[in-house]
């Protein structure tokens, strides 16, 4: 089987352009990407929070699933590479950018219940888990990538992945499934 992605968000090669100019090694999966327009679309006049903009690539996936009530907001600590997103995906009226540590954001979030949360981020994957999900509404969505050993990773990131994979089916609030497929992905429910 092909599991190649059937279609592309429009600005997705001019973000990853930019991306490779700055050096920017991070963007989002596309087998990932694909899978993200399928959960938001899933999710009609979903609110839907990424923590980790990067360059916008995931971002772009989402608002290529989701449908016109729907509202994502996106997290970046780093105004370099949020900059590209902005630039790529900012006339989009649904996406709201947010300049500021996931850390902060997690604390400071007094919205509606998300529909899907997508961490691509420390915050919310290997700390603060029980934080976002909270904010979940039931049967919320919780996807994480970037699970399977890359180049990128440093060092000390192999034991991190571990723990959060070993201690994640212990977790009451998240039933989740595992996978080794794209750069490896948890997919959960909020219970």
């Amino acid at each position: 089987m092909d599991d190649r992605p059937w279609f592309r968000p429009a600005a997705l090669d001019r973000i990853l352009a930019d991306a490779d100019a700055l050096g920017f090694a991070l963007s989002c999966e596309e087998r990932t990407g694909s899978l993200l327009a399928t959960l938001a679309a899933s999710k009609p006049g979903g609110r839907i929070a990424e923590l980790g903009t990067g360059v916008g690539a995931g971002a772009a996936w989402l608002l290529h699933g989701m449908d016109a009530a729907a509202r994502l907001e996106t997290v970046e600590a780093d105004p370099v590479p949020q900059a590209v997103a902005i630039r790529h995906l900012g006339d989009d009226e649904r996406v709201t950018f947010v300049h500021e540590d996931a850390d902060a954001w997690l604390d400071g979030y007094a919205g509606p219940p998300l529909s899907l949360a997508y961490v691509d981020c420390r915050p919310g994957k290997f700390h603060r888990l029980d934080d976002l999900l909270d904010l979940l509404e039931p049967g919320g969505l919780y996807v994480v990538d970037d699970l399977r050993p890359q180049a990128t990773w440093p060092a000390d990131h192999g034991p991190r992945v571990d723990t959060f994979l070993a201690h994640l089916p212990e977790n009451p609030k998240l039933l989740a499934t595992p996978t080794r497929w794209a750069s490896g992905l948890v997919v959960g429910a909020r219970l």
